[in-house]
């Protein structure tokens, strides 16, 4: 099979865990745009995060931001393709926040919004390198109908054990899913990974059997179970190396270039 489009994701999968890509993995994904093949990033992180790191490391197509929410053209801008959570749900999961005293976040216009400053926060935009603005009247911005994701920041096993009662409170119109242990997101439905990798293989006319998905956990599942060649990183979660069709190296020993040579640059 020849490949001509593979996604990445970011955090544990393209950076290594001092949050960087490695010279090797740098030449190796050269080498595969030398030869026409489209690189992309599938990342949770809002854009303006994500246009860092590719930028620094060369892509000039669009890539997949806030789980799939939101593709934009990283030369020019242009939004291909957006996603944004329904209102009624948004306002239904700001009071079950209330309720409950969880941390939430939200994304509007690629800026991130929070009702307070405190270490959840201060952990998070320290990860991803980006402004924030402080709204105190945060339930007005729940009814905005531009909202692309929220987020709860809390202990893993305390999302974990919310999960079934959120999903079934917000239904079917709402993506719930986990990037990291300890941070719980929303989309709409339609914005995840793998809605986003289909419509970037038909953006390029290339057939879905054709690309290669990346990455390390269950916000993942989508775009790895799509792709024709579905990656997990060794340090990727149980549940994803499952469905995966091929387990690569981990984050730490560049996992991304061995995939880029074992099926681009040394293919047979």
């Amino acid at each position: 099979m020849t490949y001509r489009l593979v996604a990445m994701d970011l955090d544990d999968t393209l950076l290594n865990d001092e949050l960087k890509v490695t010279d090797t993995t740098r030449q190796a994904m050269a080498d595969a745009i030398a030869r026409g093949v489209h690189l992309t990033i599938a990342t949770g992180r809002m854009y303006d995060s994500a246009r860092q790191t590719a930028s620094q490391v060369g892509l000039n197509v669009p890539i997949i931001t806030y789980q799939g929410s939101l593709i934009k053209n990283l030369l020019d801008g242009e939004v291909l393709y957006e996603r944004s959570v329904p209102p009624a749900a948004a306002e239904k999961l700001y009071q079950y926040c209330l309720a409950h005293g969880l941390h939430l976040q939200t994304y509007i216009d690629d800026k991130l919004y929070t009702p307070e400053e405190n270490d959840k926060l201060f952990s998070y935009v320290k990860q991803s390198n980006i402004p924030y603005t402080v709204e105190s009247d945060f339930g007005k911005l729940v009814s905005n109908p531009k909202q692309t994701k929220l987020l709860i920041i809390d202990e893993p096993a305390k999302l974990d054990a919310m999960i079934p009662e959120l999903r079934e409170l917000l239904g079917p119109e709402v993506h719930v899913t986990k990037s990291k242990p300890n941070y719980l997101e929303f989309m709409h439905h339609e914005g995840t990974k793998g809605h986003a990798l289909r419509f970037l293989a038909k953006h390029f006319d290339i057939p879905i059997e054709e690309t290669i998905a990346m990455g390390d956990a269950m916000n993942d599942h989508e775009m790895v179970e799509a792709a024709g060649l579905g990656v997990a990183m060794a340090n990727a979660v149980p549940a994803l190396k499952e469905i995966a069709d091929y387990v690569t190296l981990s984050n730490n020993d560049d996992g991304v270039r061995h995939v880029l040579e074992k099926f681009i640059l040394n293919a047979e």
